[in-house]
């Protein structure tokens, strides 16, 4: 009798932790991640969600660390929101101890079919996790997180659907505004080559060739070869830019410009662009839409 009461206590208190999401003051205490999720739930959530980020402006969350602060961040969270398949491979351990303990976890990622995501050999997912790049797939992003949140929240659902929707009206224009930049620029003159892989569903979906220096994950370093190669392949193309990235650091670019510098060829830094966080807050690179029109501005001005 006392094994079955112990059972029935325990099954009470995990059901009690998976359900009850409101605290005191009647907000959703949301902890986010990257930079990209935290700008898009507070545009989703507005004055009733509470919402914490743990990455800054030029975090790399491929090699991000939870700090002991993180830790009890995540710990007091109602609702933990990341990107998913792999991104923040450093924090994926600390994710199934939270799911372990019936905390709320929501992946964007998973609002994506797979189908339509590009493979990857160098993540333990199998698929490239920038899935931002793409519009229409961060639209479908915002479309899950409404859900979930009005799932969570009940009471804000309508409040939920209302900033939501008019975010992804927002996204719609956005998409708009790029399509009529990016066709400025000749097919021809459509290779973009940065740190790292972090462009290529921005090249699906806007017809550019995207080499990276570092491949997709930061956590891999780029050896001489790697550079030598891709001076080879800027000199044959007659590619006028190169970029660096506000995450990365910029050493790398530096040394592939020497390199072609070295082969009797020149070739510019064409700007910074913002690759896996957002500017710094305050500013129009530090929200999702401002980021996305920087970095086509830069890219399509250098190229040209």
């Amino acid at each position: 009798m006392k094994k079955y009461i112990l059972i029935l206590i325990t099954t009470i208190t995990i059901i009690s932790c998976k359900t009850e999401v409101k605290k005191r003051d009647g907000k959703l205490k949301i902890v986010t991640t990257t930079t990209m999720i935290t700008d898009m739930v507070k545009n989703i959530g507005g004055d009733n969600v509470e919402v914490k980020g743990l990455m800054g402006s030029g975090v790399d969350p491929h090699l991000y660390k939870a700090s002991e602060g993180d830790v009890s961040k995540l710990f007091n969270a109602d609702v933990i929101i990341y990107s998913g398949l792999h991104l923040e491979g450093k924090l994926e351990d600390i994710f199934e101890k939270m799911r372990k303990q019936q905390k709320k976890t929501i992946a964007v990622s998973d609002a994506i079919d797979k189908s339509g995501l590009i493979s990857s050999e160098y993540f333990a997912s199998s698929y490239d996790p920038h899935i931002w790049f793409h519009i229409g797939y961060w639209k479908q992003a915002t479309q899950f997180v409404i859900d979930e949140l009005k799932n969570l929240d009940p009471e804000n659902a309508e409040s939920f659907e209302k900033n939501g929707k008019a975010y992804i009206e927002k996204l719609a224009v956005l998409a708009t505004d790029i399509n009529a930049i990016i066709e400025t620029l000749p097919t021809e003159k459509r290779v973009l080559v940065t740190a790292h892989d972090a462009f290529n569903y921005f090249g699906k979906l806007h017809n550019f060739e995207v080499v990276g220096l570092q491949g997709l994950s930061t956590a891999t370093e780029a050896g001489v070869q790697d550079v030598q190669k891709l001076a080879s392949f800027i000199i044959e193309k007659d590619i006028k830019a190169i970029f660096v990235e506000s995450s990365v650091p910029k050493r790398t670019i530096e040394a592939l410009q020497a390199a072609v510098k070295s082969k009797g060829h020149e070739v510019v830094i064409g700007g910074t662009l913002y690759s896996d966080a957002l500017g710094n807050a305050g500013t129009l690179e530090g929200t999702y839409i401002g980021m996305y029109q920087y970095n086509v501005k830069t890219i399509v001005n250098a190229l040209k």
